[in-house]
């Protein structure tokens, strides 16, 4: 970087930095939290769902993949026994 181009980066300024640093300690009552736990359980198992149906299309999708390529197979075996 050249001179002009580092006076043009912002930095951030000492007064903030405390804002900047996170805490451990959770903010809000016990009820909230434990909302939030159930939410947080209820998207893992949305998630666990979604990869089970993706994985249920992909096997549909190979099974059907591997019909379709024995058809062309047989198809191209009578072909070229009547050539």
């Amino acid at each position: 970087m050249n001179s002009r181009t580092q006076d043009k980066v912002p930095h951030a300024a000492p007064d903030h930095i405390d804002e900047l640093i996170f805490t451990a300690i959770p903010k809000g009552t016990k009820a909230m939290l434990i909302y939030e736990d159930l939410a947080r359980e209820r998207r893992r198992e949305a998630e666990r769902v979604a990869q089970h149906a993706r994985l249920v299309r992909q096997l549909s999708a190979v099974r059907r993949w591997e019909r379709i390529s024995d058809w062309a197979s047989r198809r191209a075996q009578r072909a070229s026994d009547l050539i």
